[in-house]
């Protein structure tokens, strides 16, 4: 059953039960990693809002951290001390923001963090992880490039770069980990020849591709993070006339989607912000009602590429 049913259920089971049956009015407090770097952050809080306004026994309060590790564990203390009754963090730094997970922890307010989890040392003081399986979508990107350099007959000989997010940041760490593990598994003979961050950023990781291609020569492939940033180093390479590269993300923007439909960007993996967002709450308001959850409460991100891109709709972020 997808998210959208489950909270379409919820919501449902509501109104059924009727005034007299009804639950106390739910308090769930988000603070998110940074709404204004890119389109995934700025759709998930609009999804995350339209999803708590349509359920009634939930009163939201939504905050963003601007990527300031500093505000966004103000913003938790300050919370706790609106004793809301859970509250969601979307990590601006997967270490950083444990010691106060720890005091919400402490405080009897249940965490569930959102998209990006926390470092492990933090993992007793959350109840549920929401969002992608990020390693596994690493592993996935890795096999796509892969199949791709099967195809052209240059498995043996590819050189490869990566462009991965912000620094510190667990889904950054993650994906590359992902990538990194599983390209020499699946094609063993190609180089991944550098990694450097593009902090989420289209303009950043254009810098970074364009450094990229004064140094090597030869690039058959470019791993990147996300779309937004494989975009980046796309523009790069189409400026300096590098015909030829496959591009590969993780994450599939809009501007991704397009360039796959332009023939010049290879693949990536389907990832919903409105899932995304939607699938926190949901997982906030199940702890609430006293149910079980999972730990770690992925939901799916299939592969995509030019061969199979009729099969999904164009993101919407």
């Amino acid at each position: 059953m997808s998210t959208k049913t489950l909270l379409a259920t919820a919501v449902t089971a509501t109104v059924l039960m009727g005034p007299a049956l009804a639950v106390a009015e739910m308090r769930i407090g988000i603070t998110q990693n940074n709404v204004g770097v890119d389109s995934y952050q700025t759709t998930y809080e609009s999804a995350f809002i339209a999803a708590a306004d349509a359920n009634d026994e939930v009163r939201a309060v939504v905050l963003d951290a601007g990527g300031d590790v500093a505000r966004q564990i103000a913003q938790v203390d300050s919370l706790i001390q609106q004793e809301v009754d859970a509250i969601i963090i979307w990590p601006t730094n997967g270490e950083a923001v444990i010691p106060a997970v720890r005091r919400a922890h402490n405080a009897g307010i249940p965490v569930v963090v959102t998209n990006s989890n926390i470092a492990e040392q933090g993992f007793d003081f959350i109840r549920s992880f929401s969002g992608p399986d990020n390693v596994t979508q690493g592993s996935r990107s890795a096999e796509i490039m892969c199949d791709k350099f099967k195809d052209m007959g240059i498995e043996n000989e590819a050189k490869v770069v990566q462009i991965s997010g912000q620094p510190g940041y667990t889904t950054a760490i993650e994906r590359a980990a992902g990538f990194e593990d599983r390209l020499p598994e699946v094609c063993p003979n190609v180089d991944l020849m550098e990694t450097q961050p593009g902090d989420w950023n289209r303009e950043r990781s254009q810098q970074v591709m364009e450094a990229f291609l004064t140094k090597y020569d030869d690039i058959d492939g470019v791993y990147s993070g996300d779309d937004n940033m494989g975009v980046g180093a796309l523009n790069a390479a189409r400026a300096a006339g590098r015909d030829g590269i496959i591009f590969v993300g993780a994450t599939n923007f809009s501007v991704g989607y397009d360039a796959m439909a332009e023939g010049d960007y290879w693949g990536s993996i389907y990832q919903s912000p409105v899932d995304d967002a939607e699938a926190a709450l949901l997982t906030a308001i199940e702890i609430l009602e006293g149910n079980d959850v999972p730990f770690l409460n992925y939901f799916d991100t299939p592969k995509i590429t030019q061969d199979n891109m009729d099969e999904f709709t164009r993101p919407v972020f």
